[in-house]
Protein backbone atom coordinates (compact mmCIF):
# COMPACT_ATOMS: atom_id res chain seq x y z
CA UNK A 1 0.00 0.00 0.00
CA UNK A 2 2.49 2.27 -0.17
CA UNK A 3 3.64 2.70 3.28
CA UNK A 4 5.81 5.33 4.59
CA UNK A 5 5.21 5.98 8.18
CA UNK A 6 3.25 4.07 10.86
CA UNK A 7 2.56 5.97 13.98
CA UNK A 8 1.55 4.19 17.26
CA UNK A 9 0.33 6.43 19.61
CA UNK A 10 0.67 5.10 22.96
CA UNK A 11 3.00 2.85 20.96
CA UNK A 12 5.86 1.88 24.07
CA UNK A 13 2.90 0.80 26.30
CA UNK A 14 2.51 -2.66 27.53
CA UNK A 15 0.36 -3.61 24.22
CA UNK A 16 1.49 -1.44 21.80
CA UNK A 17 5.46 -3.18 22.45
CA UNK A 18 3.65 -6.24 22.46
CA UNK A 19 2.08 -5.89 19.11
CA UNK A 20 5.39 -4.00 17.45
CA UNK A 21 8.57 -5.81 19.04
CA UNK A 22 7.17 -9.12 16.89
CA UNK A 23 6.47 -6.97 13.39
CA UNK A 24 9.75 -5.23 14.07
CA UNK A 25 12.01 -8.94 14.50
CA UNK A 26 9.82 -10.40 11.41
CA UNK A 27 10.86 -7.46 9.67
CA UNK A 28 7.46 -6.91 8.47
CA UNK A 29 7.95 -3.51 9.46
CA UNK A 30 11.06 -1.18 8.95
CA UNK A 31 12.46 0.29 11.99
CA UNK A 32 13.21 3.70 9.70
CA UNK A 33 9.00 3.57 9.23
CA UNK A 34 8.06 4.11 12.76
CA UNK A 35 7.22 6.78 14.99
CA UNK A 36 5.89 6.02 18.67
CA UNK A 37 4.57 8.50 20.77
CA UNK A 38 4.45 8.16 24.33
CA UNK A 39 3.79 10.69 27.18
CA UNK A 40 7.33 10.89 28.41
CA UNK A 41 8.71 9.48 24.93
CA UNK A 42 10.69 6.78 26.47
CA UNK A 43 11.89 4.24 24.40
CA UNK A 44 12.23 1.48 26.98
CA UNK A 45 11.82 -1.84 25.00
CA UNK A 46 13.33 -0.84 21.42
CA UNK A 47 16.74 -0.87 22.03
CA UNK A 48 17.44 -3.13 19.35
CA UNK A 49 15.61 -0.94 16.69
CA UNK A 50 17.52 2.66 17.41
CA UNK A 51 16.70 4.04 13.71
CA UNK A 52 13.14 4.23 15.38
CA UNK A 53 11.57 7.59 15.95
CA UNK A 54 10.23 8.65 19.49
CA UNK A 55 7.92 11.81 20.23
CA UNK A 56 5.67 13.41 22.64
CA UNK A 57 3.65 15.71 19.96
CA UNK A 58 1.00 13.60 18.42
CA UNK A 59 0.18 15.56 16.36
CA UNK A 60 3.70 15.70 14.68
CA UNK A 61 3.34 12.19 14.63
CA UNK A 62 0.06 12.43 12.98
CA UNK A 63 1.52 14.48 10.30
CA UNK A 64 4.27 12.00 9.06
CA UNK A 65 1.94 9.24 9.38
CA UNK A 66 0.17 7.71 6.63
CA UNK A 67 -1.37 4.95 8.92
CA UNK A 68 -1.68 5.92 12.69
CA UNK A 69 -2.60 2.80 15.35
CA UNK A 70 -3.96 4.18 19.11
CA UNK A 71 -3.21 2.11 21.67
CA UNK A 72 -4.30 3.71 24.39
CA UNK A 73 -6.71 3.52 27.35
CA UNK A 74 -10.24 4.25 26.17
CA UNK A 75 -10.51 7.08 29.19
CA UNK A 76 -7.81 8.74 27.73
CA UNK A 77 -9.10 9.46 24.02
CA UNK A 78 -10.34 13.00 24.88
CA UNK A 79 -6.72 14.06 25.05
CA UNK A 80 -6.06 13.07 21.36
CA UNK A 81 -7.70 16.28 19.14
CA UNK A 82 -6.33 14.99 15.90
CA UNK A 83 -7.31 15.66 12.55
CA UNK A 84 -6.50 11.81 10.37
CA UNK A 85 -8.79 12.56 7.87
CA UNK A 86 -7.14 10.17 4.35
CA UNK A 87 -5.20 8.03 6.95
CA UNK A 88 -5.71 4.54 7.50
CA UNK A 89 -7.04 4.20 11.32
CA UNK A 90 -6.04 0.90 13.64
CA UNK A 91 -7.66 0.82 17.25
CA UNK A 92 -6.44 -1.55 19.59
CA UNK A 93 -8.98 0.02 22.31
CA UNK A 94 -11.66 -1.58 23.79
CA UNK A 95 -15.55 0.35 23.92
CA UNK A 96 -15.12 2.81 21.23
CA UNK A 97 -17.05 1.95 17.93
CA UNK A 98 -15.70 2.97 14.79
CA UNK A 99 -18.23 5.66 14.26
CA UNK A 100 -16.96 7.51 17.52
CA UNK A 101 -13.75 6.72 15.95
CA UNK A 102 -14.69 8.28 12.46
CA UNK A 103 -16.24 11.57 14.00
CA UNK A 104 -13.30 12.09 16.31
CA UNK A 105 -10.61 11.76 14.06
CA UNK A 106 -12.20 12.44 10.76
CA UNK A 107 -11.29 9.11 8.84
CA UNK A 108 -13.54 6.67 7.85
CA UNK A 109 -10.51 4.01 7.34
CA UNK A 110 -11.34 2.59 10.18
CA UNK A 111 -10.15 -1.09 11.40
CA UNK A 112 -10.64 -2.05 15.15
CA UNK A 113 -8.94 -5.00 16.48
CA UNK A 114 -8.79 -6.79 19.84
CA UNK A 115 -5.47 -8.17 21.23
CA UNK A 116 -4.55 -9.76 24.24
CA UNK A 117 -1.40 -10.21 26.47
CA UNK A 118 0.23 -13.16 24.71
CA UNK A 119 1.24 -10.90 21.34
CA UNK A 120 4.56 -10.68 22.46
CA UNK A 121 4.79 -14.46 22.42
CA UNK A 122 3.72 -14.43 19.01
CA UNK A 123 0.26 -16.34 20.88
CA UNK A 124 -2.34 -14.04 20.35
CA UNK A 125 -5.72 -14.69 18.60
CA UNK A 126 -7.06 -10.73 16.91
CA UNK A 127 -9.98 -10.41 15.59
CA UNK A 128 -10.52 -7.35 14.00
CA UNK A 129 -13.34 -5.33 11.75
CA UNK A 130 -12.83 -2.75 8.60
CA UNK A 131 -15.38 -0.13 7.73
CA UNK A 132 -16.73 -0.19 4.28
CA UNK A 133 -14.37 2.75 3.55
CA UNK A 134 -10.83 0.79 4.06
CA UNK A 135 -9.04 -0.78 1.13
CA UNK A 136 -8.14 -3.92 0.02
CA UNK A 137 -4.58 -2.90 0.78
CA UNK A 138 -5.67 -1.64 3.98
CA UNK A 139 -7.40 -5.10 5.36
CA UNK A 140 -4.07 -6.61 4.34
CA UNK A 141 -2.12 -4.84 5.82
CA UNK A 142 -3.56 -5.26 9.23
CA UNK A 143 -4.16 -8.84 8.93
CA UNK A 144 -0.26 -8.99 8.20
CA UNK A 145 0.51 -6.71 11.24
CA UNK A 146 -1.55 -8.46 13.52
CA UNK A 147 -0.70 -12.33 12.20
CA UNK A 148 2.60 -11.36 13.23
CA UNK A 149 1.79 -11.78 16.47
CA UNK A 150 -0.71 -14.70 16.94
CA UNK A 151 -3.87 -15.86 14.60
CA UNK A 152 -6.44 -13.50 13.09
CA UNK A 153 -10.10 -13.42 12.19
CA UNK A 154 -11.34 -11.24 10.06
CA UNK A 155 -15.19 -10.50 11.62
CA UNK A 156 -18.07 -9.84 9.73
CA UNK A 157 -19.95 -7.63 12.07
CA UNK A 158 -18.26 -4.97 14.51
CA UNK A 159 -20.47 -5.90 17.31
CA UNK A 160 -18.90 -9.52 17.66
CA UNK A 161 -15.65 -7.64 19.14
CA UNK A 162 -17.70 -6.93 22.28
CA UNK A 163 -18.15 -10.61 22.81
CA UNK A 164 -14.06 -11.34 21.56
CA UNK A 165 -13.42 -8.70 23.69
CA UNK A 166 -14.56 -10.83 26.88
CA UNK A 167 -13.56 -14.35 25.05
CA UNK A 168 -9.74 -13.49 23.91
CA UNK A 169 -9.13 -10.27 24.63
CA UNK A 170 -9.13 -11.46 28.80
CA UNK A 171 -5.89 -13.06 27.45
CA UNK A 172 -4.01 -15.70 30.02
CA UNK A 173 -6.63 -13.88 32.85
CA UNK A 174 -9.33 -15.97 33.18
CA UNK A 175 -7.14 -19.35 32.80
CA UNK A 176 -5.08 -18.50 35.26
CA UNK A 177 -7.72 -17.61 37.45
CA UNK A 178 -8.30 -21.90 36.55
CA UNK A 179 -4.86 -22.57 37.28
CA UNK A 180 -4.59 -20.62 40.48
CA UNK A 181 -7.61 -22.60 42.27
CA UNK A 182 -5.48 -26.22 41.21
CA UNK A 183 -2.10 -24.49 42.56
CA UNK A 184 -3.98 -23.69 45.96
CA UNK A 185 -6.10 -27.19 45.72
CA UNK A 186 -2.28 -28.40 45.45
CA UNK A 187 -0.46 -26.56 48.19
CA UNK A 188 -3.89 -27.48 49.89
CA UNK A 189 -3.37 -31.12 49.79
CA UNK A 190 0.42 -30.93 51.27
CA UNK A 191 2.40 -30.09 47.74
CA UNK A 192 5.29 -27.37 48.12
CA UNK A 193 4.08 -24.01 46.72
CA UNK A 194 7.14 -24.13 44.29
CA UNK A 195 5.94 -27.72 43.28
CA UNK A 196 2.88 -26.96 42.94
CA UNK A 197 3.53 -23.66 40.60
CA UNK A 198 5.40 -25.22 38.16
CA UNK A 199 3.36 -28.51 38.17
CA UNK A 200 -0.05 -26.19 36.74
CA UNK A 201 2.38 -23.99 34.70
CA UNK A 202 3.14 -27.09 32.53
CA UNK A 203 -0.06 -28.63 32.82
CA UNK A 204 -1.62 -25.58 31.03
CA UNK A 205 1.14 -24.99 28.75
CA UNK A 206 0.75 -28.60 27.48
CA UNK A 207 -2.68 -28.87 27.20
CA UNK A 208 -2.88 -25.50 25.36
CA UNK A 209 0.11 -27.19 23.02
CA UNK A 210 -1.95 -30.08 22.74
CA UNK A 211 -5.20 -28.29 21.98
CA UNK A 212 -3.58 -25.95 19.81
CA UNK A 213 -2.15 -28.90 17.32
CA UNK A 214 -4.81 -32.02 18.06
CA UNK A 215 -7.40 -32.27 15.45
CA UNK A 216 -10.06 -33.20 18.15
CA UNK A 217 -12.26 -30.05 19.04
CA UNK A 218 -12.00 -29.60 22.91
CA UNK A 219 -15.54 -31.01 23.30
CA UNK A 220 -14.20 -33.98 21.48
CA UNK A 221 -11.21 -34.41 23.98
CA UNK A 222 -13.46 -34.15 27.32
CA UNK A 223 -15.67 -37.00 25.59
CA UNK A 224 -12.73 -39.11 24.82
CA UNK A 225 -11.21 -38.88 28.62
CA UNK A 226 -15.14 -39.11 29.98
CA UNK A 227 -15.34 -42.57 27.63
CA UNK A 228 -12.21 -43.74 28.67
CA UNK A 229 -13.61 -43.84 32.64
CA UNK A 230 -10.74 -43.56 35.35
CA UNK A 231 -9.94 -40.75 37.25
CA UNK A 232 -10.30 -37.94 35.08
CA UNK A 233 -13.45 -38.90 34.05
CA UNK A 234 -14.50 -39.01 37.89
CA UNK A 235 -12.96 -35.38 38.02
CA UNK A 236 -15.03 -34.42 35.22
CA UNK A 237 -17.96 -35.91 35.91
CA UNK A 238 -18.07 -34.13 39.45
CA UNK A 239 -17.38 -30.92 37.70
CA UNK A 240 -19.79 -31.15 35.51
CA UNK A 241 -22.04 -32.04 38.44
CA UNK A 242 -21.56 -28.78 40.04
CA UNK A 243 -22.47 -26.54 36.68
CA UNK A 244 -18.60 -25.34 35.88
CA UNK A 245 -20.22 -24.17 32.90
CA UNK A 246 -22.46 -21.40 34.92
CA UNK A 247 -19.84 -19.41 36.63
CA UNK A 248 -17.61 -19.62 33.29
CA UNK A 249 -20.78 -18.48 31.38
CA UNK A 250 -21.61 -15.54 34.04
CA UNK A 251 -17.99 -14.31 33.72
CA UNK A 252 -17.60 -14.24 30.33
CA UNK A 253 -21.64 -12.22 30.29
CA UNK A 254 -19.66 -10.04 32.73
CA UNK A 255 -17.46 -9.03 30.48
CA UNK A 256 -18.78 -8.37 27.76
CA UNK A 257 -21.53 -5.83 29.91
CA UNK A 258 -18.47 -3.68 30.89
CA UNK A 259 -17.07 -3.58 26.95
CA UNK A 260 -20.40 -2.39 26.18
CA UNK A 261 -20.86 0.25 29.38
Amino acid sequence: MGLTTLGVIGGTGWLGGALLRPALARGFIAPTDLILSSRSGRTAGFEAWPHIRFTTDNRSLAAQSDIVILSVRPEDIDALELDLSGKLVMSVMARLPAAALRNRFKSGRIIRAMPNACAEQGLSFTPWHATDETTAADAEFADGFFACSGKTAKLSTESELDYFTALTGSGPAFIAAFADVMVRNAIAHGVAPDIADTAVRQLFLGAGTWMADAPETPADTVRIFTDYGGTTAAGLTAMFSADIAGPIGKGLAAAEKAVKG
